[in-house]
């Protein structure tokens, strides 16, 4: 008898055990539609989730598995989810990537997206399918701490926003302009949304700007109407910012107060105090605020276009101390944005991330160097972005499935370049704009330690050289340095290997380069590419490989298009 009790106490305890562990499993039901919204007191056609625009935010906890079923009701045409900066070890066929990890999901089918969050941290979701994010399918992912587990930062409460931008053509009209001859711009968005919401036809701030616009007027209860953020005086908050733009770089900003970033990407950071944030498409941040001025007044908080001439007025809602009433107006004027061209902020703020004691740094040596030459350039007439001169365009068949089942038709099995030619003038226009279109594969041996140096170079035709926010897929990186003009070999010597933060998106500045450094240990086939949502579409973009023999089971409908979907009708399955 005492050794039945024994064993059932036992097994209870193993039981406890793969709970605290594998923690719970949180089910979705996701139904992408398009539905007409309000977003900034305009109404328009966006795409949203279960009739929420932006779609919901998902809450876990570390080791939980998320079960999201997406039932596509879009009618004529494809999506995909990707979960932006969720790792996906061990099921890199959840990544969400059409054509990369998945096939797309036809109108009327339900997948389901199954994966485990391993990491806590601040994250979002976006289509990954044509220019689906443009469209609006995006929203927020938190992963907290398991419960009984501490931040190493104290805050009394949270906040979170996720950031966007809004244009009142649609993304298919902006996906024919971007492949047209001649070439049509999407031009700069129309307005700047915080949680899905901002003001076009009005201003919040209309008695303190130069503008035309009448002062916005709201009841309670409208689409467009600010989400004020209501706090206590004396208190220390957690504002969770995560950018989900299609175009814009933002800078944040609160009026008359500190913020001290503690979180970048999902990794802690050392923090430090600014006074405005720049965050790019694909960034993610966490930063404390203290109420520490007048509780007697509401303040402004902000956030402008950085790094391109801005044509669209600030975002803006409230930062409420709740011992006034939310409906009062801040008596000044909103935070300035900065200069959009004064890189020099940019990179000051962007060199101050560096990682939190303890954080693991990276191998002291890599074992392969890969340089990613970003240039605008031409491809039949057509306008593109290349790396290397190669324009990526994905094939019918998911990288995923034709790699592990050895599809060699499925894709270019040429290796794409490695490098760039040296006399390459990144200072000036292309001598030669021509370029052409491919979709082969930068393949790592599990393992190896990769470094990767993107170059930036002068546009197409006149002077300039844009910012880039580049993402990488399935991993985090470690960001060794930034410098200007061309990368050198003595570069490397300038490396940051003793506090260098892990990241999983990082900018490229005008006419510089950003060195990474990343481990290729997480079986998979990982999309790595600029954020942009335009720039990714003209082909700005590369695929890394590895391991990718140790994938388990892919499940039977993420393989069923192109050459993987005819073995699996010959086969009845894989």
């Amino acid at each position: 008898m005492i050794g039945l009790r024994a064993v059932f106490v036992w097994c209870i305890w193993l039981g406890l055990i793969e709970l605290s562990v594998g923690g719970r499993v949180r089910h979705y039901k996701f139904d992408v539609e398009y539905m007409i919204k309000k977003p900034d007191c305009l109404e328009h056609v966006v795409m949203g989730i279960n009739g929420q625009f932006p779609g919901p935010t998902i809450r876990a906890e570390v080791g939980d598995t998320l079960n999201i079923a997406l039932t596509n009701k879009l009618f004529t045409e494809g999506t995909v989810i990707h979960w932006h900066g969720i790792r996906q070890v061990g099921t890199p066929w959840a990544d969400g990537t059409a054509a990369i990890s998945q096939c797309a999901i036809n109108p009327g089918e339900t997948f389901n997206y199954r994966f485990i969050v391993d990491r806590p941290g601040t994250y979002f979701y976006h289509g990954h399918y044509g220019m689906q994010r443009s469209a609006g399918l995006y929203g927020s992912l938190i992963v907290d701490l398991p419960k009984g587990q501490n931040e190493p930062f104290h805050y009394d409460g949270e906040f979170n926003l996720l950031l966007s931008d809004l244009w009142h053509t649609s993304s298919h009209e902006q996906e024919v302009g971007l492949s047209s001859l001649p070439f049509k711009w999407i031009g700069e968005p129309q307005t700047l949304l915080i949680n899905g919401k901002g003001q076009f036809n009005c201003s919040l701030a209309a008695k303190f700007i130069n503008t035309t616009l009448p002062e916005c007027q709201f009841k309670g209860g409208e689409e467009c109407a600010p989400q004020i953020l209501h706090v206590e005086p004396n208190k220390t908050y957690r504002i969770r910012i995560s950018s989900t733009t299609a175009l814009a770089s933002l800078n944040l900003a609160i009026s008359s107060h500190k913020l001290v970033v503690v979180e970048a990407d999902g990794n802690y950071v050392t923090p430090f105090a600014v006074d405005d944030v720049d965050i790019y498409s694909g960034e993610s941040y966490s930063v404390l605020l203290h109420t520490d001025q007048d509780p007697k007044e509401n303040y402004w908080l902000s956030i402008g276009v950085r790094g391109r001439k801005p044509n669209t007025p600030q975002g803006l809602t409230i930062l409420n101390y709740k011992t006034i009433s939310a409906s009062v107006f801040p008596t000044s004027p909103p935070p300035v944005t900065p200069l959009w061209n004064d890189f020099e902020r940019s990179k000051a703020f962007t060199k101050k991330i560096i990682a939190k004691m303890g954080t693991p740094q990276p191998p002291k040596r890599s074992d392969r160097t890969i340089f990613l030459l970003n240039t605008q350039n031409r491809v039949d007439g057509f306008t593109k972005w290349s790396i290397n001169n190669v324009s990526l365009t994905l094939p019918a068949t998911p990288y995923l499935g034709s790699i592990k089942f050895k599809l060699n038709g499925a894709f270019d099995q040429t290796p794409p370049p490695v490098t760039y030619p040296q006399e390459y003038d990144i200072f000036n226009p292309p001598v030669n704009p021509n370029s052409t279109i491919g979709n082969g594969v930068y393949k790592f041996n599990l393992g190896e330690v990769v470094d990767v140096i993107l170059q930036n170079a002068n546009q197409l035709s006149g002077n300039g050289s844009e910012i880039h926010p580049w993402h990488l897929h399935g991993h985090d990186f470690w960001v060794l340095g930034y410098g200007e003009g061309k990368f050198k070999k003595a570069d490397e010597k300038k490396f940051n290997l003793t506090h260098a933060p892990l990241r999983n998106t990082a900018v490229i500045f005008p006419y510089g380069w950003t060195a990474l450094r990343f481990k290729a240990d997480n079986p998979g086939v990982w999309a790595f590419h600029c954020h942009i949502e335009p720039h990714l579409h003209m082909g700005m973009g590369v695929i890394f490989a590895e391991g990718v023999h140790k994938v388990g089971k892919i499940p039977r409908e993420a393989l069923t298009c192109g050459l993987t979907g005819k073995k699996l009708v010959e086969n009845g399955r894989y």
